[in-house]
């Protein structure tokens, strides 16, 4: 596995920089002066995830993925390659947060999109309280992560124009709640994590978290 590893990973690389002029300096110096954690990221398109993964190798990233992805071979044969984690958004997460758990306490950063399903244009769309219930089964750090240019690569294909693809990171943290929170603490949490993507973000990109970025929080702890 660990060839096969480093052969998808070299593959992409070499067809994502024919696409793409991407800056990912200031994402792989994050993943390489912290311990593995939770990687929460915006989710434009199919593009982040090839270029999170295969850019940062030989460093260990995965993500969670919704467990029908599975049935396109492609797919598949990528996920199982760097080990993602299937989540069945129908039925209960604990399983898939004891293996988020699992994958961060054997060295492995481990990327979940708070959004959910892609916002196609860019925009940051409104996060779901999921990634706070995963934060308090699991109890671990995480590296706020966000992307763009993605949104404008089929234009430019069409162009015949390589995509300028941006990956910034962000201050660690933990959400500190010792308490089960209540719906308005969930929706107050929520605001500031997804806050935090935004402020990575240009102003035109933040959406409805814009009065979010840069603010003070009251329930993150920075590391």
């Amino acid at each position: 596995m660990g060839f096969r590893r480093f052969a998808v990973s070299y593959t992409m690389k070499a067809i994502l920089s024919l696409l793409c002029k991407i800056d990912c300096r200031e994402y792989i110096k994050a993943l390489s002066i912290n311990k593995p954690m939770l990687v929460i990221i915006n989710h434009i398109n199919f593009l982040e995830v090839p270029v999170l993964v295969a850019f940062s190798y030989p460093l260990y990233v995965t993500g969670l993925a919704k467990s029908e992805t599975w049935k396109n071979p492609l797919f598949a044969f990528l996920f199982n390659t760097y080990k993602s984690i299937p989540i069945d958004r129908s039925g209960s997460f604990i399983n898939s947060f004891k293996k988020v758990r699992d994958s961060v306490s054997n060295g492995v950063f481990t990327c979940i999109a708070p959004e959910g399903t892609r916002n196609k244009d860019g925009v940051l769309s409104k996060g779901k309280a999921g990634i706070i219930q995963l934060a308090a089964e699991t109890n671990i750090p995480i590296l706020p992560v966000a992307h763009y240019g993605g949104e404008k690569l089929w234009k430019n294909i069409k162009k015949l124009k390589r995509t300028n693809f941006v990956i910034k990171a962000g201050k660690p943290f933990f959400i500190k709640c010792e308490e089960r929170p209540c719906k308005e603490e969930r929706e107050s949490i929520m605001n500031e994590v997804m806050g935090q993507i935004a402020s990575l973000l240009p102003e035109n990109m933040r959406g409805i978290y814009s009065l979010y970025a840069h603010k003070n929080c009251k329930y993150l702890d920075f590391i």
